[in-house]
């Protein structure tokens, strides 16, 4: 199976169960920007059952790597399954646990990190990220408009720090925030 036929399923599944995927709409989003930033290491928080990283990772060129966390044990399996299927797991690294345990323990620098966990914590995430990250570098936050209460102090940062340039996209139902780091 392939990489499109695998997120196809995962859709279908959406479709007939709640399971908070970015989807479609907001994947092109994030397609658009792994490209447009020539993104090659990944930082992804809140694997969930794998959709965007395998979305990441099918438009990453070759060498490109995620490494994408995930604190419910259950779909991480999933998605580990989700990922071989897709022929990817060259290309993406699992890890399980708490994001804010495990971000300072992964090794290296990124291109980008997605955020896409727990709300009220992304501006943790992007603290622990941030020296990780590489100016130019690119945060894509998901669920921005849906939580906005649960992340203002996220938002606020990432904003009116003068680190970022900050851009928010709705897309109706929700939104993502798109955020270059530049400091």
């Amino acid at each position: 199976m392939d990489a499109d036929a695998v997120l196809k399923e995962i859709e279908e599944l959406a479709e007939t169960r709640f399971l908070p995927i970015i989807g479609p709409v907001k994947g092109e989003y994030l397609v658009d920007t792994v490209t447009r930033f020539r993104v090659c290491r990944v930082l992804e928080v809140g694997t969930l059952i794998g959709y965007s990283a395998i979305l990441i990772a099918k438009n990453l060129p070759d060498g490109g790597k995620v490494s994408t966390i995930e604190v419910n044990p259950g779909s991480l399996a999933t998605a580990e399954a989700n990922i071989r299927k897709a022929g990817l797991a060259e290309k993406v690294t699992l890890y399980a646990g708490n994001a804010i345990e495990v971000i300072p323990k992964i090794p290296g620098r990124f291109d980008m990190a997605l955020l896409d966990a727990t709300k009220r914590e992304y501006l943790d995430y992007l603290r622990l990220a941030e020296p990780k990250l590489k100016k130019g570098g690119v945060v894509f936050a998901d669920n921005v408009k849906v939580f906005a209460s649960e992340m203002t102090d996220y938002l606020e940062y990432v904003r009116n720090s003068n680190r970022y340039r900050s851009r928010f996209i709705d897309v109706g139902y929700d939104g993502v925030e798109i955020s270059v780091k530049i400091a």
